[in-house]
């Protein structure tokens, strides 16, 4: 579900459009698209499952390549660093949002205190991205403003729309367009139809049903949640098989031990 979740932030933070003009004028996803896909699960697993010390260099490695990149807005001629806090922040809570929405909204069993917490210990996830976390939201509560105040600012724009046929079609050798066809454009889908009303709204296509929405998630995340742990677990590529091998043969990841 997470995957599902991951793609939902991509559309969300297309929506901000310095956010994304700083991808499209940096970034080499078109023709890289798995690797870019890997790369940031990789990351995502370092900080969630790795020691302390292979976060802080995720971290810093993070750090040091955004510090080097500038977009420059069109209509302005404005250079500006992608690194900008504002741009870092949105990133962080279309993402942090998207994990917490698609996985509640697909029946696993988290509780409003579990996700405040989630929230909460995603400001260290922050900091290693270079912002203060005192500036991030620290509850969905805080989130949820956030996004009220930051929505003013969002527009489907032509990066925007590259963004979603990307996500559609994203390139691949000929021989697997069916398999794209049928298992990633339904991914996509489920992802795109899982956005809040206003995003639905600025990609001009009206919004599905939320009932029926919540029945594909549930309906999902069931069936993925039948898939053996010990295979589910290979994914971010064996980043919770590292962490029980080096705390112990006792050891569970949390989401197991919530789940039971």
């Amino acid at each position: 579900m997470m995957w599902i979740a991951g793609i939902r932030a991509l559309y969300l933070q297309a929506l901000h459009p310095r956010a994304v003009r700083g991808v499209m004028q940096n970034s080499d996803f078109r023709r890289d698209a798995w690797g870019r896909l890997m790369r940031t699960a990789n990351f995502v697993g370092t900080t969630t499952y790795g020691t302390t010390e292979a976060a802080e260099r995720a971290g810093a490695r993070v750090r040091k390549i955004h510090s080097m990149l500038q977009a420059t807005d069109p209509d302005t001629g404005e250079r500006y660093g992608i690194d900008e806090p504002e741009l870092l922040l949105w990133v962080h809570c279309a993402e942090i949002d998207s994990y917490l929405h698609v996985l509640r909204r697909s029946g696993f069993p988290l509780t409003d205190a579990h996700a405040d917490r989630y929230v909460a210990e995603h400001r260290e996830s922050a900091r290693l991205v270079g912002l203060d976390p005192g500036t991030v939201p620290a509850n969905r509560a805080q989130l949820a403003a956030y996004f009220e105040t930051v929505r003013p600012e969002l527009a489907a724009g032509d990066e925007a729309r590259d963004v979603d046929d990307f996500l559609l079609r994203p390139p691949t050798h000929p021989l697997l367009v069916p398999a794209r066809e049928v298992l990633w454009r339904r991914v996509a889908q489920l992802a795109y139809a899982s956005l809040p009303p206003y995003a639905h709204e600025l990609y001009g296509r009206p919004a599905p049903s939320s009932a029926a929405v919540t029945r594909r998630l549930r309906v999902a995340g069931t069936l993925l949640r039948c898939v053996p742990a010990r295979l589910r677990w290979q994914l971010p590529p064996k980043h919770i098989l590292r962490a029980m091998a080096r705390l112990g043969p006792g050891v569970r990841p949390a989401p197991y031990k919530v789940g039971r």
